[in-house]
């Protein structure tokens, strides 16, 4: 039974929001370049690149300055200035968006020098890379030219047989150094931009009741350039490497006047909680204010059944014309979900240029986007929505990546092969071509510590069965693995 998808129309209270916001931006602000404003007002003082300059004024690129913390510090000082110190207050002259824009160039700036100075080089094939806790060394799965096509999502039977879902559509079995053939029956997809043949998840049950869930641009029927994210379920008969699809069933889908040509943000990740339930993400598919409509099925956290059926503690179950299997909105495109060693569910989401994010899921909470964001617009100019601060009553994100990373594919150590890393979180970056390690407590970010420079763009990390951090490539499509060093 699928879940409720419904079809009421957009919040206007969201849409004037914006409205006014965007109103509120006078047309000079809107032109601003924020690299020529720097270098314009603060270059002179602190640098082309923040190194420090004229006068003793210390270099900004220090690790500890790169610590998260001093955003409103750094905020604050251009706002008000720094007298003591002969910094002139810009209040006056820039707007809100304008100073936080200059916090976001001078990050990008630290981030630069992070990767340069601080965090680990590329990693090639057979190398050793030392980290906090473990060493480990990257070693080939499945190599460039052997069939992978934007691979996109990987899980595993309980025979050690590997899926590897690519974005173009097909679906393959993989064991012992062999790539089958696509698998027969597969439903549909449309690749259209980022959205295709998205995530493939093993029902944790899979040796008693044979479940294997998929996530995918779902092509609009009569028009096939236009989707909109479907989840289903089927069951495999096998034959060696060769599978045919059966016994297919629809576990969500949305309703037809959702579907769109964008291509952009479809989120899609399918975890499930151990509980009876399965959680995924649906990505906001650049129309932004969708995401705080809850009428509508961008933007948002689904949990539903694991038949798709709605339970009935949903927070918004009771909420008239919203979707109940929603369990958080206000998201732009969350591509990783996963859940720590204490089981707190986390996401990790793109966010416009300077400020992807990872955040505590939580029941019911709202995310801000697009009435609040820490980025600003790909053009080097200031967003025309504020920044968030701790007032707005919306969930903050525990941790950003200033310089974006791109953030995409999400998984946990089960402490098999790196046993100090049990229960930490690892997320991967596809314009970072990073993966970064968290550790969680209480729902607060304890330890962060960037693991790996990878040899192309980090589509998904999987912990597999036996402990290893399986990591899918694009650019070039491969599968690679990290396993601990001799």
């Amino acid at each position: 039974m699928a879940a409720d998808a419904g079809t009421s129309n957009t919040s206007e209270s969201t849409a004037k929001s914006s409205a006014g916001l965007s109103a509120a931006m006078t047309e000079s602000q809107q032109r601003t370049n924020v690299s020529r404003l720097y270098r314009e007002a603060c270059a002179k003082c602190h640098g082309d690149r923040a190194e420090g300059g004229g006068g003793g004024t210390p270099s900004l690129l220090t690790p500890d300055k790169f610590d998260q913390k001093w955003d409103k510090p750094f905020f604050d000082a251009i706002k008000k200035g720094v007298p003591n110190m002969g910094m002139e207050a810009f209040g006056e002259s820039l707007s809100d968006p304008e100073i936080w824009a200059l916090v976001v160039h001078i990050r990008e700036r630290q981030e630069e020098y992070m990767r340069d100075n601080v965090w680990p080089k590329q990693l090639a094939i057979g190398n050793t890379q030392e980290t906090q806790h473990h060493s480990y060394r990257m070693e080939p799965v499945i190599e460039p030219g052997r069939g992978l096509r934007t691979p996109w999502g990987i899980d595993w039977l309980p025979d050690g047989t590997m899926l590897v879902a690519n974005r173009s559509g097909s679906v393959h079995l993989f064991k012992n150094g062999e790539l089958g053939p696509a698998i027969e029956g597969i439903p549909a997809s449309t690749e259209i931009g980022q959205g295709g043949m998205m995530e493939v998840t093993v029902h944790p049950q899979y040796a008693k009741n044979g479940w294997v869930y998929l996530g995918f641009t779902d092509p609009k029927p009569g028009n096939p350039r236009e989707g909109q994210t479907k989840i289903v379920r089927g069951k495999l008969q096998r034959s060696g490497l060769s599978a045919k699809w059966v016994n297919q069933e629809t576990i969500f889908e949305c309703a037809p006047d959702t579907y769109n040509g964008s291509g952009v943000h479809f989120g899609n990740r399918i975890l499930f909680d151990g509980k009876g339930h399965l959680f995924f993400s649906i990505g906001e598919r650049g129309n932004e204010n969708l995401a705080q409509d809850l009428t509508k099925p961008n933007g948002k956290v689904y949990r539903v059944r694991e038949d798709g059926t709605v339970p009935n503690d949903n927070p918004f179950v009771n909420q008239p014309g919203a979707i109940k299997a929603i369990w958080s909105y206000g998201h732009r495109n969350p591509q990783g979900l996963a859940f720590d060693g204490e089981g707190r569910l986390w996401d990790t989401e793109h966010a416009p240029r300077g400020g992807d994010e990872v955040n505590l899921v939580e029941r019911g909470s709202n995310y801000g986007w697009p009435v609040i964001s820490f980025g600003i617009n790909y053009q080097d100019t200031p967003k025309t929505i504020p920044w968030p601060t701790g007032d707005q009553k919306f969930a903050m994100p525990v941790f950003r990546w200033i310089k974006s990373i791109g953030a995409c594919g999400m998984s946990t150590g089960n402490g098999k092969a790196f046993p100090k890393w049990k229960g930490d979180v690892f997320a991967g970056g596809l314009a970072g071509r990073n993966i970064d390690r968290f550790r969680f407590r209480g729902g607060k970010m304890v330890e962060q510590e960037r693991i790996l420079a990878a040899p192309g763009r980090v589509r998904e990390v999987a912990v597999g069965p036996d402990g290893f951090i399986y990591v899918a490539l694009n650019q070039p499509d491969a599968i690679v693995r990290l396993v601990p060093a001799p």
